[in-house]
């Protein structure tokens, strides 16, 4: 190795040595004719790329957690203020019946909410066990529907159900199904009660199920729409206390949804449509996969 080549290579090794030590963003530069020298900076750099990616991340998520901590502490908190608060008046004034049954509301708040939380802490962790079996969706779609009905007729909605006569069979947990589909509907109602229209819609195609929630109310602008999955966000119509979320529903839908080989897709043209897809594994008999 001649004396320019190790000259370059101290050269490199001071300069990787300085960015790693002062932890900068800047990458390796070494003027060289010599394509070996040229190879390794640019590995190098690639590398230094790969660790800033990596930093930025990091920072995503920290942020993230912390802002995730502050707001569920905050969620929490405010119901049980309001059940102490109650609680007070109990002891000073003996109206007992109505004061309990809204402390047994706040008090279910605060449960679903932790239960929410740790679903989400479980799946996150890979800790919570998810067993696929063979589920008929198209019952499970006529159930799930039906709970809300009473409901959509009080409220006026048009309701579209299109559930395919022979029975659909996907590959997945009972339970999170429920979860999922409860979730889309109540958000459905709740967010897109504007429009007077819920639309479930049960298809398939190739080795994949999908069922399509539909509303025509506000809907989602396209810059926000990623955003929806996303821990503890949720949309500006959530200021209303009377239809407000906690930003953890959808997040976990999404993650039970991918748990189990699927997805939840989203399709939003405000004040149009919006539409929440559910993607599930089709159930394949031994014989038809051979």
């Amino acid at each position: 190795m001649n004396r320019g080549t190790q000259a370059k290579l101290r050269e490199i090794t001071q300069k990787l040595s300085d960015i790693l030590e002062q932890d900068t963003d800047e990458q390796v530069m070494v003027f060289t004719d010599n394509k070996v020298l040229m190879d390794l900076c640019g590995q190098i750099n690639l590398l230094l790329l790969d660790r800033q990616k990596m930093k930025a991340d990091f920072r995503k998520q920290e942020i993230a957690s912390k802002k995730m901590l502050s707001n569920i502490s905050h969620d929490i908190k405010t119901p049980l203020t309001v059940i102490l608060g109650y609680l007070e008046i109990m002891r000073l004034s003996n109206c007992e019946d109505t004061m309990l049954q809204k402390v047994e509301t706040k008090a279910k708040q605060v449960m679903d909410l932790i239960d929410q939380f740790f679903t989400l802490a479980k799946l996150e962790a890979g800790d919570k066990n998810i067993e696929k079996v063979k589920i008929n969706i198209s019952e499970l779609c006529k159930e799930n529907i039906l709970v809300y009905y009473e409901l959509l007729m009080q409220k006026d909605f048009t309701v579209d159900i299109v559930i395919p006569e022979q029975a659909i069979f996907v590959q997945g947990d009972k339970e999170s199904i429920d979860r999922i589909l409860c979730n889309l509907l109540s958000n459905a109602i709740c967010y897109g009660s504007d429009g007077k229209y819920i639309g479930l819609f049960l298809w398939e195609e190739d080795d994949f199920v999908y069922i399509d929630v539909i509303d025509r109310g506000k809907g989602i602008e396209k810059q926000f729409a990623v955003s929806v999955f996303e821990r503890l966000y949720t949309m500006e119509d959530s200021r209303n206390r009377s239809i407000q979320g906690n930003g953890l529903g959808l997040t976990i839908a999404r993650n039970l949804a991918r748990q189990m080989g699927g997805d939840i897709l989203l399709q939003s043209e405000p004040e149009v449509q919006t539409i929440f897809t559910v993607k599930l594994q089709r159930y394949l008999d031994y014989y038809k996969k051979l």
